[in-house]
């Protein structure tokens, strides 16, 4: 099972890699800091000078129906922040 899941493609995450040379990514949930930072770099070829990490608990909804309460809920998951080192960029377009 791989460590990175797929990368963050916002505005927000866009405007940060472009400033501050931060770029996001969706991560398994059981990997600590040190496999994100051995991941990034050995897939992107970069040098990772910080990680951050933040856990997202599920989002859960009731919907009132003619069948009864329908109950739901997103999934979990964990993103990370990755901070490179000052003149690497990652190209998220080119690797497709």
């Amino acid at each position: 099972m791989s460590v990175l899941i797929k990368p963050i493609i916002t505005e927000k995450v866009t405007a940060d890699s472009e400033i501050y040379n931060r770029y996001g990514f969706i991560v398994d949930r059981n990997a600590n800091k040190l496999e994100i930072k051995d991941a990034v770099e050995a897939a992107y070829g970069v040098s990772v000078e910080k990680v951050r990490t933040m856990n997202y608990g599920p989002e859960r909804s009731v919907r009132y129906t003619k069948a009864g309460i329908q109950y739901g809920k997103t999934n979990a998951f964990k993103k990370a922040i990755v901070q490179v080192a000052e003149g690497d960029t990652i190209d998220f377009y080119s690797n497709i």
